[in-house]
């Protein structure tokens, strides 16, 4: 079913919203797929904050243009599903995780500030932590040493009523 200019526009409009917003965009090749799993990996991004869409290539070439995403511009080649997210790692976790399980789908490109990603950069980006995971990891760095003085603070009296109640048994006791 082809698209009238008015739906093209729409498509180009929303890929090249949500491209400005977004930190990483990663090309993949869908060719096999069923659409059971196609419809499994778009859960999956969704759930992750993933925007995965199918674009023809002609109108990605229209999205891309004047963004940091441009350099992907040449590689929109034949059927590819286009990934982007805000999270630098999200992308790239969900469709590495995907192509492991699937064999017919494979990640091409990416590309992240402007500058091409490998399919091992791909992979290595992918084996990051995720922004929320780093989050808890910095609060948890931050919380350490107030929580240790704290800590240190109740111990004082503490230790206090732990020696009065052991007077108070060795009086009781005798």
């Amino acid at each position: 079913m082809s698209l009238s200019l008015e739906d093209k526009k729409a498509v180009v409009e929303r890929v090249s919203g949500v491209l400005s917003e977004s930190q990483t965009a990663i090309v993949a090749e869908y060719r096999g797929l069923t659409v059971e799993k196609m419809t499994s990996l778009r859960r999956e991004a969704r759930e992750a904050g993933v925007f995965l869409q199918v674009v023809k290539n002609t109108l990605a070439r229209r999205a891309v243009k004047g963004s940091d995403f441009e350099c992907l511009d040449e590689h929109f080649i034949g059927p590819l599903a286009l990934a982007a997210s805000e999270d630098p790692v999200a992308a790239a976790k969900v469709l590495s995780k995907f192509e492991k399980a699937n064999d017919v789908f494979s990640i091409k490109i990416g590309a992240m500030s402007g500058a091409l990603l490998s399919q091992e950069e791909i992979s290595a980006l992918a084996k990051l932590p995720g922004r929320e995971e780093l989050l808890a990891t910095l609060l948890g760095t931050m919380q350490a040493p107030v929580v240790k003085f704290v800590q240190t603070l109740n111990e004082v009296p503490s230790k206090f009523v732990r020696t009065l109640a052991a007077v108070n048994d060795a009086k009781t006791a005798a």
